[in-house]
């Protein structure tokens, strides 16, 4: 690439394991103390801010907000309880009023930020402490878990499980009604040092087993022998391998030599599978004979050889990790989805003034401008008006 970008720099900046990289990991340092660096020096001021009682004592100052209003012939106090109705906390001072609600929607910010270093540090922890790998099992054999899975960062530290056994009892597949594959399902048992079963469980794709920090995944299949009978003789194990066939389809072929095996053009039949339910075969020159099902207790004869399809021996393919930073990343991912919704809420401030029979108010909000501005209106509608003392009527009396 650009006759100068080869393989050697993609190895030398670890690009081949990006999320394990030391460019990748830097980079993640950098932004996490960039959001460290954010929340110390402006989320966690605003919020000292916010909590902080701020009274107006001049009527300009609070005509100054966001939005205001002149309160003729009302009551400070009035106001004060209208305001406490409708969720605001309260605070008077003598002549001045100041509420707010909404102090949450200030504080998730920081919750964000939290989350998301959460988040990163799960990641962290994946990419340099987990372990990975993959084995395929012929059905009746079994494997040690240490053997199989590989470090895959330096923090990486063997678990006490990696001394398991894993015995494969059966693998099984099941088929739609055309008779493709729909899921295959592994029998395993789990043995510990002593010979003892520990646990066993039927996985299959989407429903793995999980022992002791370590998850065993079923994400494949093959199929390793065919077990026959031959002239009534046996049984003989001969060994599946895969084809090469265009697209995604597997399929799985044997040959069983017939006459001198030494011979440099030794001829036999060939046997074919696509799944574990049928087996086709093929004489000695390639033509269709006919199919059969393993267990089924039909021989066939072909060029003079009495064939019987005793089983098919299939393969379950199995991936094993351990991963420490996945709790971390779910808890992250959690946090980060409640903060977000809750820094969503308004954080709404109130300010009011008793200035002689009128109150003058005045409000800001961080969140919904428009819709605060509406809300404000409404409750200073709902402020009853003080009405003014009637004038004394003039001494003396009228019936004299």
């Amino acid at each position: 690439m650009f006759g100068f970008f080869t393989w050697r720099w993609v190895l030398t900046l670890g690009f081949d394991h990006m999320f394990s990289s030391p460019i990748f990991l830097g980079t993640s340092a950098l932004l996490g103390a960039s959001l460290m660096a954010c929340t110390y020096t402006t989320q966690i001021p605003l919020v000292k801010v916010a909590r902080r009682w701020s009274f107006l004592h001049s009527a300009r100052a609070i005509r100054m907000r966001d939005c205001s209003d002149t309160l003729t012939n009302a009551s400070l106090q009035d106001l004060g309880v209208i305001l406490m109705g409708a969720g605001y906390e309260v605070f008077l001072n003598g002549p001045a009023l100041y509420a707010f609600k909404g102090l949450a929607g200030r504080i998730a910010p920081i919750g964000v930020h939290l989350a998301l270093l959460l988040v990163m540090s799960g990641g962290t922890i994946s990419a340099t402490a987990s372990f990975k790998g993959s084995v395929n099992v012929p059905q009746g054999l079994n494997f040690v878990i240490g053997d199989v899975l590989k470090p895959m960062g330096f923090l990486s530290t063997p678990l006490k499980a990696f001394n398991t056994e894993i015995h494969v009892n059966s693998f099984d597949m099941d088929y739609y009604a055309s008779g493709e594959v729909s899921q295959y399902h592994s029998d395993v048992s789990l043995y510990d040092l002593n010979g003892e079963e520990v646990m066993r469980k039927i996985i299959s794709v989407n429903h793995p087993l999980r022992y002791d920090g370590v998850t065993i995944y079923q994400t494949d299949w093959s199929i390793s022998a065919l077990q026959i009978m031959k002239d009534g003789e046996g049984p003989f194990n001969l060994a599946m391998a895969p084809l090469k066939i265009n697209g995604d389809k597997k399929l799985f072929g044997t040959f069983l030599p017939i006459g001198d095996v030494e011979s440099p053009n030794v001829n036999g039949i060939s046997m074919i599978a696509r799944d574990l339910q049928s087996i086709i075969l093929y004489d000695k020159e390639g033509k269709f004979v006919g199919v059969r099902r393993p267990n089924s207790k039909l021989p066939i004869e072909i060029d003079g050889t009495k064939i019987e399809i005793v089983d098919a021996i299939g393969t379950t393919g199995l991936d094993l990790k351990t991963d420490p930073g996945v709790p971390v990343v779910y808890a992250g991912f959690g946090a980060l989805m409640l903060t977000t919704c809750i820094s969503y809420l308004s954080h709404d401030q109130i300010w009011a003034l008793q200035d002689g029979t009128a109150v003058v108010v005045g409000g800001k909000t961080n969140r919904a401008k428009a819709e605060f501005q509406n809300a404000i209106n409404r409750l200073l509608d709902q402020v009853p008006e003080i009405e003014e003392s009637s004038p004394s009527k003039e001494s003396g009396d009228p019936s004299s």
